[in-house]
């Protein structure tokens, strides 16, 4: 597919966006002599520019968020006939889109029963936090305040998020940060911090050192992510998770679950921890909620933590007083509730599932052909290929030849990501993440192409 585009027909856009966009996570020093990239189509797995060219999209988006894929318009649909009946009102009350995808998401939640809306997952993760510090006041005098952060995850923008940053090029330069948020080590086994054979209960282990550190009367909630994604896409070690439960357990320390990537499909279940057979205090997911289509965060909650905010209805300061101005928009949960339902009729988690497969083994043969590759890894279609300078050592490549092997694919069509603005030195991550209906020609496709990109820039 072509489109009918030459580079005047939006030569005032360009400009426009040239002048007046501050875009995301971009230098635009270089804009003052090339053009911002505008897309301006999308359709299945393809997206289209200014300029006409086509293109791949093997990140959903650029961060992960299009899991079902451009063009929806089912839920395009869904959003304009909702918008002209009720756009919004204040989450104070309810709303019928607000109570059925409630509804719908909490029975493929087992265990978890009330849904908290907002805006964006940097916004639900920092709910948490403010729930488990009124949760400190209110029930255990002020103490179990302290909320424990794993090195390389990442779970938000605002300073209170940033204060979780596991990533600390990220955080740099936005301190100094509220107190009471402790990190704990990271668990990917590739780059070992302990010669261990039981790695993945090794690396649980070192979270209930830090508790034991900082008090355990002092230690209230922990936040993962299932899959770490922007920190290199590192899956949980076999024994991880399972311990990382008896230890909150033990502990009495809430245990919340960022499902801001991995949540909806992403990891070919529903949601990221399913894979380990956790039970979390708190989920909160945003991107894949409504693949993109509409604006939409989630923070999910047990009974028993709801029930610790209307223990006493007489005291005005008991209840979680938070609001999101734009949780109230009805457009997030009708989209969610109709990307949900093509999730279910086209069989996307199985799909998910069967292609994220596929991939893991194509970026293994890579592995087998380039030395540069040193580690691949995954789960579902959420993968990463971690290249390295010399297979024995581990040392990283320089981050500007894995920006020039993104580079490399994007001239032949296919937009993948790396590790960006993360770890200082270890910005050597290759990311994969196609929508949930990629196929199998698409998955060959992306891989192919990072075949060839990675001889032209390593030989």
């Amino acid at each position: 597919m072509t489109l009918n585009t030459s580079p005047n027909d939006l030569g005032h856009v360009i400009e426009a966006d040239r002048a007046n966009v501050w875009h995301h996570l971009s230098q635009h020093k270089a804009y003052e002599t090339i053009n911002p990239r505008i897309y301006i189509e999308g359709k299945g797995l393809k997206v289209w520019d200014a300029l006409g060219n086509e293109y791949l999209d093997a990140v959903s988006g650029g961060v992960w968020t299009v899991n079902v894929g451009y063009g929806r318009e089912s839920i395009a649909n869904a959003v304009r006939d909702q918008l002209v009946k009720l756009n919004y009102f204040a989450g104070a009350a309810g709303t019928i889109p607000g109570a059925l995808f409630a509804e719908k998401l909490i029975s493929k939640m087992p265990g978890m029963s009330r849904v908290y809306y907002s805006n964006s997952g940097s916004e639900a993760n920092e709910k948490v936090y403010k729930m488990v510090r009124q949760i400190a006041h209110r029930h255990h005098g002020g103490k179990k305040w302290k909320i424990l952060f794993r090195e390389r995850d990442y779970h938000g923008t605002t300073i209170a998020t940033l204060a979780t940053s596991g990533q600390p090029q990220r955080a740099a330069q936005y301190g100094p940060f509220p107190d009471g948020f402790i990190s704990v080590p990271h668990c990917l086994e590739y780059r070992k911090q302990w010669d261990v054979e039981n790695y993945g209960e090794r690396a649980a282990n070192a979270i209930e050192e830090v508790i034991l550190r900082e008090g355990p009367d002092t230690v209230g909630c922990i936040v993962l992510e299932p899959v770490t994604a922007g920190g290199g896409v590192i899956v949980p070690p076999k024994g991880y998770w399972e311990r990382v439960q008896q230890i909150c357990e033990k502990y009495n320390v809430l245990l919340h679950i960022d499902e801001v990537v991995c949540g909806v499909g992403r990891t070919g279940k529903w949601f990221g921890y399913q894979q380990y057979g956790v039970k979390p205090d708190f989920v909160t997911m945003a991107k894949g909620v409504a693949s993109g289509y509409a604006a939409i965060s989630c923070t999910v909650t047990t009974e028993r933590v709801f029930e610790m905010f209307k223990d006493d209805a007489s005291d005005p300061m008991s209840y979680f007083r938070d609001i999101s101005t734009f949780g109230g928009c009805t457009a997030g949960p009708v989209a969610a509730l109709e990307n949900m339902r093509i999730i279910e009729e086209e069989n996307l988690l199985e799909n998910t599932v069967r292609m994220g497969e596929r991939c893991l083994n194509n970026l293994a043969a890579l592995k087998e052909k380039h030395s540069v590759v040193g580690d691949v890894r995954g789960l579902g279609l959420f993968l990463g290929a971690e290249l390295v300078a010399d297979r024995k050592t581990k040392e990283p490549v320089e981050e500007k030849r894995v920006q020039a092997v993104v580079a490399d694919c994007l001239k032949q069509g296919v937009i993948i990501g790396a590790t960006n603005r993360s770890l200082d030195g270890l910005n050597n991550t290759l990311c994969l993440s196609p929508a949930l209906i990629a196929t199998a020609n698409d998955i060959d496709r992306i891989t192919d192409v990072i075949d060839r990109a990675l001889t032209n820039v390593f030989g």
